[in-house]
């Protein structure tokens, strides 16, 4: 049995009959005014996985967070705005050959109020819905997109399995019914 280190420090043991993986858990919120989204253009961290795309605003759970918890804090902390209500869309776990697994909680929202500030981790922008499939952003983002856009409601769940960027394996879980996108 071999012990490594996984990218947050923690060790993980190989070589055993079952392998222990280390999941990573994040949050992602859609804010919606007005006919647009509020995005992320990642283009300020180094080393940034979502470097050069377009996503929501989020991050990872801290101990003892909830996902609410998290997606919470996290819009606070990267535009400068409160939000009033979460909506939990989706639970979307990503298989990668470059990444690390990663849970990730979908979250949209209508009800917020402050005022946006600049974000550390890149620029933030509102983009009305309908342009928001142009944008770069990852193969798989768009799948969960086109849900979220069609309805303010309901609940799905995805995996998305990649080989570097490219998309190889798509899973929805929907109405208790599962289906092969890809």
């Amino acid at each position: 049995m071999k012990v490594c280190c996984g990218s947050d420090g923690r060790s993980v043991e190989t070589g055993s009959e079952k392998e222990d993986v280390i999941v990573r858990e994040t949050t992602l919120c859609y804010l919606k005014r007005g006919g647009c989204w509020l995005m992320l253009h990642r283009t300020k961290k180094k080393n940034d996985q979502n470097g050069g795309k377009w996503i929501g605003v989020g991050g990872k759970l801290e101990p003892g967070e909830s996902p609410e918890d998290c997606a919470a804090r996290e819009i606070r902390e990267e535009t400068g705005l409160i939000a009033e209500e979460l909506h939990l869309r989706s639970v979307i776990t990503f298989l990668s050959d470059e990444y690390e697994p990663e849970r990730m909680y979908l979250f949209t929202t209508n009800r917020f109020h402050g005022d946006t500030i600049v974000c550390d981790e890149g620029d933030l922008a509102w983009i009305p819905v309908d342009d928001v499939m142009s944008l770069p952003t990852w193969e798989g983002d768009r799948l969960f997109l086109e849900k979220i856009r069609d309805s303010e409601e309901g609940y799905f769940s995805l995996k998305l399995r990649y080989e570097g960027d490219q998309l190889v394996q798509a899973e929805m879980w929907e109405h208790g019914r599962r289906t092969v996108i890809r």
